[in-house]
């Protein structure tokens, strides 16, 4: 038997008082005559018998009464099993997961609420200890300190659930970092309460536990039930235009084990539902919708994809917005114009376009980073800055037109190209060359899917006439030559491993000497759906996963400075992140629930973009749709077994088998702590003191 509190056992001093007063009774006696001296002799003989039997037994009940309350206050308890049972004099960290998986439901009764309950039931254990934690997925300044369990109690009712899920490993690092600040030795132990969501836990089997700590499991024996998410929102075409049907594409993903059959979808456009389907997901499959939408003016959207799917409902609606129209950034840099400049002709009077020109030697480099397309028409070297910033900007994602002049320069135009995929380049002369007819393209090349109409698509075409300053032998076709010879051609810009910007080289340039492909009908159409693709797809929404948000701003290179601050507004609630401006991008750092004031917290939803003007007055840029992270749709859990699995040869870690048990402390405190004796003392005392009185009132 082992004492908690071993001090008290001084208070078994206080037995010497009892048997001081029973022993030593320095009262004078009083000597009484009476006339019968036989009779008196009778009754004190009975009486002095009867009086020692009865203060003895009087001595005896104080004494044990006393005996048995000094122990009880010692906490006597029966030594654990476990050779490394818990210390409760030591730290104690207890981690609550409450991410939004844990707001699922067993038997009417959440996941987080069973875990606060059993930690509740647990502080039982450490209701004298001074050196607890509490933990959660907020990660704030006030969990990296220690406190009582009373003052536990009350933070335990107030956690909420949070939209940033955290790693295991993450949070042993985290507790780990208060027990070593504490420099108080070893023989802490940590108690993690959690779904152990595979998607979110980490990969357990690298997690390694400082043999000094000794871990607990208690894992909420989470069933895998169905649950639908929207996974991904994408757009049908690079940009949308008002008045005209535009497609939209939801991708939903179920991770249940059933198979979900015609679950209703719902569209909503400015809170207004504008479209439905329904869509077939197989189990553990992905399903997709095509929606059409139409928009009747330009400007940012609010858009929400919402559906009914239980028991998990917070994933259930999806935010995204839509931009109607953006202009699309064209910027042209010309060495040589052609008499006419074509290039202007075409985009500068079009509202879809946002024009801009220079001369290759007279440009901002800058201007580059708020650009769609880049036209490069006649320009004789490229070489030095120009180069580089081309390059880079094409591999960034950029589309790139090169338009010859009339004699290029092999030695600095080779090498650019080259880089950008081409290689091979060579200049011809064109000096009397005859200009040749260009070959009808094929229809069928996605490029030339809406140029042209659907009725003339077996009719002849009359095509334009050119001369070739150079040639090259790579690239998609898209125009050739009767004599076989490419004339416009498309290239892939790669960087690394994944495929990014456009290069569209052309054979010739746009003056009449060298053809008549700018005073074509074709030229046009051309051009438009080069610009077209050089949009990139609209980014829809954004994640909290997203740690940093890169938008391209309004205005212009000489206002977007990094004196701008640009903060994000949800309705009442407002917040300046982490920022920075380079160009016309800004990148921005969503804070985590630590980083935030003490009750306030991101919900899901529509965020304006908000900027100061000259003035003072706030103006809003544009609008982002932030929603909660898909890893928590995910419904797979670790069982008891898997935990025990990955935590193979680490003894001082222990899973239970589930939260729910009811006798999960009885359990923990049998096999850990050992088993209290206290109560039975402090019963003892109870019955002794009680012993006390009947001897007192009936034994006279």
């Amino acid at each position: 038997m082992s004492f908690l509190f071993p001090s008290f056992l001084w208070g078994l001093l206080g037995l010497t008082i009892p048997i001081a007063i029973h022993f030593f009774n320095f009262r004078r006696t009083r000597r009484v005559f009476f006339t019968n001296v036989a009779l008196l002799q009778s009754v004190q003989t009975n009486t002095r018998s009867f009086r020692r039997l009865r203060h003895w037994l009087v001595l005896a009940a104080r004494c044990l009464f006393l005996a048995a309350l000094v122990m009880a206050f010692a906490q006597p308890f029966k030594a654990s099993k476990s050779a490394m049972g818990l210390k409760r004099q030591g730290i104690t960290s207890f981690y609550v997961d409450n991410s939004f998986s844990m707001q699922n439901e067993q038997n009417e009764k959440r996941y987080i609420d069973i875990a606060v309950g059993k930690l509740d039931e647990l502080l039982t254990l450490f209701r004298n200890a001074t050196s607890l934690q509490l933990l959660t997925n907020d990660f704030s300044a006030a969990e990296q300190q220690t406190t009582n369990a009373e003052d536990l109690r009350d933070r335990v009712t107030s956690i909420k659930l949070a939209q940033t899920p955290r790693t295991l490993d993450a949070v042993y690092r985290r507790q780990r970092n208060l027990l070593a600040a504490t420099n108080r030795g070893a023989g802490h132990q940590l108690f993690w309460f959690s779904d152990f969501q595979k998607s979110t836990a980490g990969d357990l089997s690298r997690l390694k536990i400082d043999t000094a700590d000794r871990l607990f499991l208690v894992p909420i024996q989470a069933q895998a039930v169905r649950n639908v998410a929207v996974d991904s929102v994408w757009l049908g075409t690079p940009f949308i235009r008002e008045q005209q049907n535009n497609s939209l594409n939801v991708r939903l993903q179920n991770s249940g084990k059933e198979a979900v059959q015609n679950l209703p979808i719902r569209l909503y456009i400015d809170d207004v539902q504008v479209s439905t389907a329904s869509v077939n997901l197989p189990a553990n499959g992905t399903g997709d919708v095509a929606m059409t939408i139409n928009v009747t003016k330009k400007g940012f959207h609010r858009g929400r994809v919402v559906f009914d799917d239980f028991p998990v409902t917070f994933d259930n609606e999806y935010y995204f917005t839509l931009e109607a129209s953006p202009a699309i950034r064209v910027l042209h840099l010309y060495g040589q114009r052609s008499p006419s400049d074509y290039v202007q002709a075409v985009f500068d009077n079009d509202s879809l376009f946002s024009f801009r020109q220079f001369t290759a030697q007279n440009f901002d480099v800058g201007q580059l980073k708020g650009t769609d397309l880049v036209v490069l028409e006649g320009v004789a070297q490229i070489a030095g800055t120009l180069r580089t910033e081309l390059e880079q900007f094409a591999r960034q994602g950029g589309s790139l037109v090169v338009i010859p002049p009339s004699q290029p320069d092999q030695g600095s135009y080779g090498p650019f190209l080259a880089a950008l995929n081409v290689p091979g380049l060579q200049v011809v002369s064109s000096a009397g060359a005859t200009p040749l007819p260009v070959a009808e393209p094929d229809r069928r090349n996605p490029f030339f899917s809406d140029v042209f109409q659907q009725g003339f698509q077996q009719e002849s075409l009359n095509m334009p006439q050119a001369t070739p300053v150079w040639q090259w032998a790579s690239g998609d076709r898209l125009l050739t030559l009767r004599s076989g010879q490419a004339f416009l051609t498309q290239s892939r810009v790669s960087n690394g491993n994944r495929q990014q910007g456009q290069l569209y080289l052309l054979a010739s340039p746009l003056s009449p000497d060298y053809g008549n492909l700018a005073q074509h009908a074709l030229f046009v159409p051309l051009m438009y759906k080069m610009a077209a693709l050089s949009v990139r797809p609209q980014r829809v929404a954004y994640t909290f996963d997203d740690n940093l948000l890169t938008l391209p701003t309004r205005a212009g290179t000489g206002q977007a400075t990094d004196q701008a601050v640009y903060k994000l507004k949800n309705k009442a609630f407002e917040f300046i992140p982490v920022q920075r401006v380079v160009g016309n991008q800004l990148t921005l750092e969503l804070p985590k629930a630590n980083q935030l004031n003490a009750g306030q917290s991101i919900e899901a939803g529509f965020f304006e973009l908000q900027r100061t003007d000259a003035n003072g007055q706030p103006q809003t840029e544009r609008i982002v749709a932030l929603n909660h992270g898909r890893a928590e749709s995910q419904m797979n859990f670790y069982s008891p077994a898997e935990l025990r699995q990955a935590f193979a040869g680490q003894a001082n870690v222990e899973v239970f088998d589930s939260a729910q048990d009811r006798d999960f402390v009885q359990v923990l405190e049998r096999e850990n702590v050992g088993t209290n004796l206290w109560p039975y003392f402090l019963i003892a005392a109870l019955a002794f003191l009680l012993f006390e009185i009947g001897i007192i009132r009936f034994l006279r």
